[in-house]
Parts: structure tokens; C-alpha cells; sequence
């Protein structure tokens, strides 16, 4: 999990990551690492603050594929979208 460190989390927090995820989850994701990290990329130039939350709580969402991924949000006015996501981070699972 240490890929994450390219997106901004801490070692602290992929600790935590390793940790709470199912072992099923832990190894789908390593074995994904630049798929989740184009993922979080994408989020980041969105400008969604709270991209590691919707990542630790919703980590099955980042092992789409980037064009599926993408879709979900390009389809949303961005700034609309980003309140959305900040009020609501459960949301992601709708779009």
C-alpha cells in the first residue's frame, strides 16, 4: 500500500488502511496499485478535498476502471459534485 504515498497519505493513515481492510481487499488493491492511483489523481485535480475518505471508506469504487471511474463524475457539474461529496461522501456509491 505504500503506492498511496503518491497520492498524499501518510504512513500513519496506510497503516490504518492495512490494517481495516478485508484481506480479500488489501490484495486486490496491491495488486492494482496505479489503478487506484489514477483514481485518486483524477479526484485531486477535481479539487475533492475529502478523496482519502471516500478511498478508505469506499475502496472498491477506486478498482474501476479509470474511463468507468471517470464517467461516474464527469457527467456532474464540478462544483456541485465537490459540495455533494463533502456534505455527503456516501454519494459516491449513487453516481
Amino acid at each position: 500500500m505504500e503506492f498511496l504515498k503518491e497520492v498524499g497519505f501518510n504512513s500513519e493513515e496506510i497503516e490504518n488502511i492495512k490494517n481495516n481492510f478485508e484481506s480479500n481487499l488489501k490484495e486486490k488493491c496491491e495488486n492494482f496499485p496505479v489503478l487506484i492511483v489514477e483514481n485518486i489523481k483524477y479526484l485531486q485535480n477535481l479539487k475533492i478535498p475529502n478523496y482519502k475518505k471516500l478511498f478508505i471508506d469506499y475502496p472498491h469504487i477506486f478498482l474501476k476502471d479509470n474511463s468507468v471511474f471517470e464517467d461516474m463524475f464527469s457527467k456532474y457539474d464540478t462544483e456541485d459534485l465537490i459540495d455533494k461529496i463533502e456534505k455527503n461522501p456516501g454519494i459516491i456509491e449513487y453516481l
